[in-house]
């Protein structure tokens, strides 16, 4: 299935149905009067976030929704039918933008189940019935019902993740997410291997948390170079990022500094966020060549170096251990005592 995470769409409600002009006509009963019924309300246009689902794919072949309208009313006061509400389901993570040059953000679907009412169909009209006055006993006049609602808006998908990885072009993201998730990304030794963001289910120390790999970034990303940024509002809402940076770089200060500028440009908070710094690739390198490397990079982030190898799994537990604890704080070092604690229960004594 290919992945889509921006659509446009055009949305309309229901509009509501007219109001029955009608007189009561029965035998052996004079003087009947009007009994047209009301229309029947036009449906809603509603946004349903469900599971399952993790691309917009299929809006780009259908593009239009337009929910039914409500059926006319009738006579003996019958009430016409209402239009019946159009669901429109979207990923977890899903947004709807107002289509202008702000994309003004109008909804934020990120709990599955979620359903909120987008566009309200029309009310029905009145029928003459509900004209009926002292002095106006026989009205012909009738609602035509309200009209719908209709707008063009974007929907935006933020993949929901707990960790995200961010790093230049094959700094071994992908096999990183490979070695310790359920996800099968792709993985070549050229640069944008990964075309589009991978989501991957991590399983440690008794807990689950979720990771999103996106397309590596270059210097200019935020211009547009390369894939440019737009696969960032996928980590967004991640509470904590993986940067990798592959040991065989000429200068892994630089590789390090080239991403954190990219991520201050684009924003949304993206550079504030806790961090977690990982040299990887280091199976093939002898340990004063890490030592140095680590060194250097732990001058330029401030922050503390992890040496990794996500081909060869050396220090991946460790990484995982910080991310965790960045995700959950305390909970991971609780579940650890707890899964190692094999000592026999003791009675209770108040002594």
């Amino acid at each position: 299935m290919h992945f889509l995470d921006q659509a446009k769409i055009f949305v309309r409600s229901g509009t509501g149905g007219p109001g029955a002009v009608s007189f009561r006509r029965e035998k052996y009963i004079e003087y009947g009067g009007p009994d047209g019924g009301n229309g029947g309300k036009g449906g809603d246009i509603i946004f349903e976030a469900v599971a399952g689902l993790n691309t917009l794919i299929d809006f780009r072949y259908t593009q239009h929704f337009r929910a039914p309208r409500g059926s006319g009313g009738s006579g003996s006061n019958r009430t016409g039918a209402g239009g019946e509400d159009l669901v429109i389901k979207v990923p977890v993570g899903t947004q709807v933008l107002a289509d202008d040059e702000e994309r003004t953000l109008l909804l934020d679907l990120t709990k599955e189940g979620e359903r909120v009412v987008f566009l309200r169909g029309g009310d029905g009209g009145r029928g003459n019935a509900s004209y009926k006055t002292s002095t106006n006993r026989a009205p012909r006049q009738h609602g035509t019902g309200w009209p719908s609602e209709e707008a063009w808006v974007w929907l935006r998908l933020k993949l929901l993740a707990d960790a995200g990885l961010v790093g230049l072009p094959n700094a071994g993201k992908s096999t990183f997410i490979n070695a310790v998730t359920n996800a099968q990304a792709k993985v070549g030794e050229y640069a944008f291997t990964t075309t589009r963001p991978q989501l991957g289910v991590v399983r440690h120390k008794g807990q689950e948390f979720v990771i999103a790999d996106i397309p590596g970034l270059i210097q200019g990303a935020a211009e547009g170079a390369g894939i440019g940024d737009r696969f960032l509002g996928h980590i967004e809402r991640c509470r904590v990022l993986l940067h990798l940076i592959d040991a065989n770089d000429e200068d892994v200060a630089t590789s390090y500094r080239i991403v954190r500028d990219e991520l201050e440009a684009y924003g949304a908070g993206l550079v504030d966020k806790p961090v977690v710094v990982a040299l990887n690739k280091i199976d093939m390198l002898d340990d004063e060549l890490i030592a140095a490397l680590s060194a250097e990079l732990e001058e330029a982030s401030g922050a503390q170096v992890i040496p990794i190898s996500g081909a060869a799994g050396t220090g991946v537990d460790w990484v995982l251990d910080q991310l965790l604890e960045a995700i959950r704080p305390g909970e991971g070092e609780a579940r650890e005592i707890a899964a190692d604690d094999d000592q026999e229960p003791v009675e209770w004594s108040p002594l």
